[in-house]
């Protein structure tokens, strides 16, 4: 039978790929890894791992609706893994957190493949762990949201994870200071260029896409 596993990267060191994640790439006899306007994060994060393999790039551009291009992407792995082949899906962080991986998987179903996946360490729980700072307490509610923020459901936690705030930063900070929650915004968590911010303004200049913010109630 077929095999896919869909592996998560990391956030960004390729020290963080989980040990059965890289076991899986080295058995891989395809490496699928996702693009978007030819840049591949997750190709990147994993290049010392991938020398040597068969690397398959397929494009997924960022902002746009996709559904055509996961239904194509899942042909073109059915169509070049052979019986008893086994191959990865490189994605960003965990694979089963807004990834493209997930929609590329419900596709997949369409075929006899059988799928694997395999965890990685999300942006968030790198990026508290980069601030030495909880994530959650006993007894506390978190709340991880995409881009915006549901008002509501601030109210009642104490924590917070706002991803990818490079379009919505002002609203974003608006709500955080109106419910008494301290921040702290990153960027690029546990790469090279990793940056912190504290500052009001400096976050408000910043528009990395790979970026969140992190607050949690005075």
């Amino acid at each position: 039978m077929k095999k896919l596993y869909g592996v998560g990267v990391g956030p960004g060191d390729s020290e963080l790929i989980t040990i059965k994640g890289l076991n899986a790439i080295k058995e891989s006899d395809y490496i699928f890894i996702p693009k978007s306007k030819g840049e591949s994060t997750a190709g990147i994060i994993a290049k010392e791992y991938t020398e040597g393999k068969n690397i398959i790039e397929l494009e997924f551009p960022m902002g746009e609706d996709n559904s055509d291009r996961y239904k194509n992407a899942a042909k073109i792995i059915n169509d070049t893994l052979k019986e008893g082949q086994t191959s990865s899906f490189l994605t960003l962080g965990d694979p089963m957190t807004y990834s493209t991986y997930i929609y590329l998987m419900l596709e997949l179903k369409e075929y006899n493949i059988n799928i694997e996946t395999i965890p990685g360490i999300t942006s968030f729980g790198a990026s508290t762990s980069a601030l030495n700072l909880p994530l959650t307490l006993k007894g506390e509610s978190f709340y991880l949201c995409d881009g915006k923020i549901d008002y509501e459901v601030l109210k009642k936690v104490d924590s917070i994870c706002i991803l990818k705030v490079n379009r919505n930063k002002e609203d974003i900070i608006s709500k955080l200071e109106r419910e008494n929650f301290k921040y702290v915004y990153i960027k690029r968590c546990t790469r090279a260029d990793e940056t912190i911010l504290y500052d009001k303004e400096e976050i408000l200049k910043d528009n990395d896409y790979m970026s969140l913010i992190f607050g949690r109630r005075n």
